[in-house]
């Protein structure tokens, strides 16, 4: 058992690609489409999932870099992202899913008090209607994108908008998938824990983060272990 009063008024912020949502089959879809006029041949999803993480311009650069491509004129370039953005937007949640235990997890640190959002570099206006084709936009008080905080992450100033503002406290985690969502976290002073199964490049246990987890069913005593621990640090 772990110990909800812990989580009672904490800010919990998630990423959303790789953490919470399993995005990857439906980005390799669109990203497959955008390239194919260049002649590039398909991605592998497996590549795609070690490739997300730095938005969709970045992740057709990456696909021409390892195709041995150099990165088309800008104007393509430009092409290749608004086809990829029309054909990822037609199809949003055709083959993404939450991963296993997902909703059970925000259901329980809701019980228990939390206060839940969602802070991502995917824009708002592609987040939204994901989680809401997802069922699962009305468990957070808010949904900020890249657009809607004063710079995205890693800048501290994404997180501590999306936790609601005024100073972080050691109630203030957040529950992300890479090296970009520990940055963050640290510059902002917020607790971090990773999702080992998420989409980073490199190992995420190499980071030093606070908490690792490979099972949503194990998050919310994390992540209230976490937080008693922080607190009792402050009252030291």
């Amino acid at each position: 058992m772990h110990d909800r009063q812990a989580l009672a008024g904490a800010r919990i912020a998630f990423d959303l690609d790789g953490t919470l949502v399993d995005t990857a089959p439906d980005l390799v879809r669109a990203l497959n489409a955008a390239i194919a006029p260049a002649g590039l041949d398909p991605v592998p999803l497996d590549d795609v999932r070690a490739m997300v993480g730095r938005g969709a311009r970045a992740l057709i650069e990456r696909a021409f870099d390892r195709a041995g491509r150099t990165a088309p004129p800008e104007d393509e370039l430009q092409a290749a992202l608004e086809l990829f953005l029309a054909v990822y937007r037609a199809g949003i949640a055709e083959l993404s899913r939450p991963f296993p235990g997902v909703e059970a997890a925000l259901d329980e640190l809701a019980s228990a008090g939390a206060r839940l959002s969602v802070c991502t570099n995917k824009p708002g206006w592609l987040a939204v209607p994901l989680l809401q084709e997802l069922g699962l936009d009305d468990r957070f008080e808010r949904i900020v994108g890249a657009e809607d905080a004063p710079a995205k992450k890693p800048d501290p100033a994404h997180l501590l908008t999306a936790l609601g503002g005024g100073p972080v406290v050691a109630g203030d985690i957040l529950v992300g998938d890479s090296s970009v969502d520990f940055e963050t976290a640290r510059a902002a002073g917020a607790g971090i824990i990773l999702f080992e199964l998420g989409y980073d490049e490199k190992p995420v246990r190499t980071l030093g983060a606070d908490r690792l987890f490979t099972s949503f069913q194990d998050l919310p005593a994390l992540a209230a272990g976490l937080i008693a621990g922080r607190q009792a640090l402050r009252r030291s």
